[in-house]
């Protein structure tokens, strides 16, 4: 069990509303998840439980982790009701009913106006990532949901920093809820932190940047910038230095946006830009490397940034560019650290080093999904049983209603894209693209 686990389950079993302080990654998933499932009546077909998220990524995360908890339980139907996809297909499946609903709030709004979502069965009502849905501007949003659902019922609110802004947000939808806080402190032990000192101007931050990188030639790293324009700025000067560089911003189509993390955790890009609301939920294993091109305003942002590496005992490495007129950003930083972190000049490092090997992994992309009735299976029996590649060479396998994605060797791609466009995947041809 977990420290959010264990301070907030016997509050939220007791059916009490709850004010919760965790980072993502924390396991509080459980903690209103558990509740939720508790109070849930299976011959009911109607939305016992509301869960509404920032992100589409977030809301499928979650919407799985709660699945787990109820694999044990028979005829328990949880559906995802997030913005960027077809709204047609969504109201087909509320048509069928559902126990639990995970969503975005736009998304839920739009339901909810058309008439095409109930919530007056609503027993568990869970904001989470509540600051950042704050941030991307929900908050009118999530009143005019919050308006559909009963008076009568628990409100569980996370959040990852507690701003004054989440008092007040708080007391709009909470009866005497019980604030639980797990610190955020953070450990040390695997990360090497270092800022290196630059000359103001975007120029000199660009150098610097592809310095650190060309220094420590991490096989992938997060680079988080502020703005959404940054990111793209940055993304492309990278791919003039040579390095597979995704942007990720909150103004891109779910397609892409889909696409652009597949091809991240696929291993089949270096450097992945991002702003800090794009990169919620985002949850890779083994990143060798963040680094900030923007020092955050928030030093807790700072704590949940380079929390992304050093993970499971990896060694992990955080580096910022720093300018001198960003001490008291520095200060507060330091300030929530076991050690102060040390001042670099941007020259100790060499100007000129490696370019960067290419990917391990190539992502292809297939023109047949979830609605043509694609499972990984077939994808994976098509390429090791019919083209005959390795089971080793082949990597994840991501299956989206109209497209589906694979990762493969390097030295296996060509050969899979042969064979995959020569032949056939449960008696079809289907197109396939190298990404």
């Amino acid at each position: 069990m977990t420290d959010i686990q264990a301070l907030s389950l016997p509050v939220t079993l007791e059916g009490k509303d709850l004010i919760g302080k965790a980072k993502t990654g924390s396991g509080k998933t459980a903690s209103f998840g558990i509740p939720i499932l508790t109070k849930l009546n299976p011959r009911f077909f109607g939305v016992q439980g509301l869960v509404l998220c920032p992100t589409r990524e977030l809301a499928t995360q979650v919407a799985n982790e709660i699945r787990k908890l109820a694999r044990y339980l028979s005829n328990i139907k949880i559906v995802t009701i997030c913005g960027g996809q077809p709204i047609g297909p969504q109201i087909a499946t509320l048509e069928h009913g559902a126990h639990i609903i995970v969503g975005t709030p736009g998304r839920i709004k739009d339901h909810l106006r058309k008439g095409t979502l109930q919530l007056e069965g609503i027993e568990t009502f869970v904001l989470d990532e509540a600051d950042r849905m704050l941030d991307m501007g929900f908050f009118e949003d999530i009143n005019y949901i919050a308006d559909f659902t009963p008076r009568k019922k628990q409100t569980l609110l996370f959040s990852a920093t507690f701003p004054t802004d989440i008092e007040n947000f708080s007391k709009n939808f909470q009866r005497n809820p019980v604030a639980v806080e797990v610190e955020s402190s953070h450990s040390q032990q695997h990360i090497q932190q270092a800022f290196y000192k630059v000359e103001k101007g975007i120029e000199h931050k660009n150098k610097g940047l592809v310095r650190i990188l060309r220094n420590f030639q991490p096989k992938q790293a997060i680079v988080f910038c502020n703005t959404k324009q940054t990111c793209n700025d940055v993304a492309d000067y990278l791919k003039q230095c040579g390095y597979l560089a995704l942007s990720l911003q909150g103004d891109m189509e779910q397609r892409e946006r889909d696409l652009t993390l597949v091809r991240f955790a696929n291993q089949s890009a270096h450097i992945l830009v991002a702003t800090d609301v794009a990169a919620r939920g985002i949850d890779i294993a083994a990143l060798d490397a963040v680094v900030n091109y923007d020092l955050p305003r928030d030093p807790e942002v700072y704590v949940h940034r380079i929390g992304r590496t050093g993970r499971a005992g990896e060694q992990g490495h955080a580096f910022s560019l720093y300018l001198g007129s960003e001490k008291m950003k520095y200060d507060l930083i330091n300030s929530m650290q076991a050690e102060p972190i040390e001042i670099l000049e941007i020259d100790t490092l060499k100007e000129h080093g490696p370019r960067p090997e290419k990917t391990r992994m190539v992502t292809l992309g297939l023109d047949a999904g979830k609605k043509h009735k694609l499972r990984p299976g077939d994808i994976l029996g098509a390429l090791t049983k019919e083209i005959g590649i390795p089971g080793s060479a082949i990597g994840k396998i991501n299956i989206f209603d109209f497209v589906s994605y694979v990762a493969v060797d390097r030295s296996e791609a060509r050969q899979a894209v042969n064979g995959l466009s020569e032949g056939k995947i449960k008696g079809k041809k289907i197109r396939v693209r190298r990404i």
